[in-house]
């Protein structure tokens, strides 16, 4: 993918869960979302569908890195049992997804929502885990 232009949909691998992560980049930044297809209208408003939102990345800022034109590989990641996923922008983990929890962890840990009890997600702290992401790991490259 390119900095500053993508788009990505992947689907739980559970055919019965509803479970999707969407990372779009339009330019300014890239952001990935936790989003539930059951929400999704015939004219499939992705807004409805969003659980959460997480940045990744500031466009301006990945432009400046030394390698900054270059393309980057953007790969998302399931747990056997579709419920939760983990997505990487170069190998490096930047957004760890539990559906069955109602979290999301980033490494930017932005934007925090205040908790008005209006939404079962936690969305007011979204800070990295590395635990998390360990045992996501452990559970998702192992043998069976």
């Amino acid at each position: 993918m390119r900095v500053g232009a993508a788009r990505l949909v992947s689907y739980s691998p559970a055919r019965e869960l509803p479970w999707r992560v969407v990372f779009e980049d339009e330019g300014a930044a890239g952001y990935c979302y936790a989003c539930d297809g059951s929400r999704a209208t015939l004219e499939d408003d992705f807004d409805v569908t969003v659980l959460d939102a997480m940045l990744v990345y500031n466009v301006e800022a990945m432009q400046h890195e030394e390698d900054g034109g270059r393309e980057r590989l953007l790969t998302v990641e399931w747990s056997r049992d579709g419920q939760r996923s983990a997505l990487r922008l170069n190998g490096v983990p930047q957004v760890l997804i539990d559906f069955e929890r109602r979290e999301s962890r980033c490494r930017s840990n932005f934007p925090n929502f205040m908790d008005d009890g209006r939404n079962d997600w936690r969305s007011a702290d979204h800070s990295w885990d590395e635990a998390a992401m360990q045992t996501f790991e452990a559970a998702t490259f192992t043998e069976a």
